[in-house]
């Protein structure tokens, strides 16, 4: 994670600069682009409000959501909401967490109006594509061999930034799952080289092509999903107190399963779904986001209170008798060894183990039989 932040502080400047410098030279020397570009009725001339054209293109932007559940790899470091901070606390959790959607929306709007402009020069063009985008606008700023040197330059470092993290947050998911249910533990490069192979053969299948039916196929799976965490926050955790207040990520002391987000996230995608390939009618084809959330915010209580909460944890107790947290609530940083590995950890990365009647790290406490 540090290298990770070092890599995104280093690159963002340049980022920016050439990110926002085409977005400043059309704002300034072609004003009248944003009012064409708003009037603009697409390339079959399509006019007036549609709710069903509206849901189709919600469908593909609402696919970026499955972006905020990532950025808990960024929020888990945050200190303790204290008195003294809670002000900054709370401007930092929103703007790093849900607030990211303001910046995502930024973006789809720039992509969006510099592929406008793009069509009004070259109207049989791939304006969908980054690079020509900015290829087109560096190009009235700069000669021909500098603006393709810089939209290059633009979409590698994007993708830089873009897949070096995925493949920290996807290896690292894939790894959760994996060992939780086989209870084996292959290492994480080998979640990393799977992930980064499934992203390569993605792309060299030219999934470019046909984007926006993979996002609006996958924004099913990822609204059902922030939905049914979301849900489970607020009215499973605080209305029905039922979840467990504070969350717990050590394996040893979770089921491999539990019904409450399983279920209903499989219940809510998988109509969602039916719903987007027209299986359900014609009518609901273009609605599919909205099933994804109807039913991931009623399926998922329904399923807290038929199970009562018994597979929120396996245990409750880790076995160890200094707090996992100090006064203040922040993570203890005491560094106990584990017994296993031999690697030492913070407080709250460790719990108790009977079979070796010592202290373990999450991880080789995962892997240990269930009797243990």
């Amino acid at each position: 994670m540090k290298a990770l932040s070092k890599l995104q502080m280093w690159t963002t400047p340049l980022w920016l600069v050439l990110m926002l410098g085409p977005v400043v030279y059309l704002l300034i020397g072609k004003p009248d682009v944003v009012s064409e570009w708003l009037d603009y009725t697409g390339t079959q001339g399509y006019g007036g409000v549609s709710l069903a054209v509206i849901m189709l293109g919600a469908g593909v932007t609402l696919s970026l959501m499955g972006q905020i559940g990532e950025q808990i790899d960024y929020l888990r470091f945050m200190p303790a909401k204290t008195e003294e901070n809670k002000r900054v606390w709370w401007v930092s959790m929103l703007a790093a967490g849900p607030g990211w959607v303001i910046l995502g929306a930024a973006k789809q709007m720039i992509g969006a109006l510099i592929a406008f402009y793009l069509l009004t020069k070259l109207p049989d063009s791939a304006a969908t594509e980054p690079v020509r985008q900015f290829v087109s606008v560096f190009s009235d700023m700069v000669p021909t061999w500098a603006a393709l040197t810089l939209a290059v330059i633009l979409v590698v470092i994007s993708q830089i930034k873009i897949n070096v993290t995925n493949a920290y947050s996807g290896s690292l998911a894939w790894t959760n799952a994996f060992t939780r249910i086989t209870r084996y533990y292959p290492g994480r490069l080998v979640f990393v080289v799977f992930n980064v192979g499934l992203a390569l053969a993605l792309m060299e299948s030219d999934m470019f092509a046909v984007l926006n039916k993979i996002l609006g196929f996958y924004s099913n799976c990822a609204i059902a999903w922030v939905v049914v965490v979301a849900t489970d926050i607020v009215v499973n955790k605080y209305l029905l107190e039922l979840s467990p207040k504070k969350p717990e990520y050590r394996r040893g002391l979770l089921y491999a399963v539990n019904p409450v987000g399983t279920v209903s996230f499989v219940l809510a995608a998988g109509l969602a779904i039916a719903a987007y390939f027209g299986w359900l009618g014609a009518f609901l084809s273009s609605y599919s986001p909205l099933i994804a959330v109807v039913v991931a915010a009623v399926m998922t209580p329904l399923m807290c209170v038929l199970t009562q909460g018994r597979y929120y944890l396996r245990e409750t107790d880790d076995g160890i008798a200094t707090p996992r947290f100090m006064a203040n609530g922040t993570p203890s940083d005491e560094q106990l060894l584990c017994a296993s590995c031999d690697a030492s950890f913070e407080r709250p990365d460790v719990l108790y183990s009977k079979q070796r009647a010592s202290i373990v790290c999450s991880l080789c406490r995962a892997v240990e039989p269930l009797a243990q």
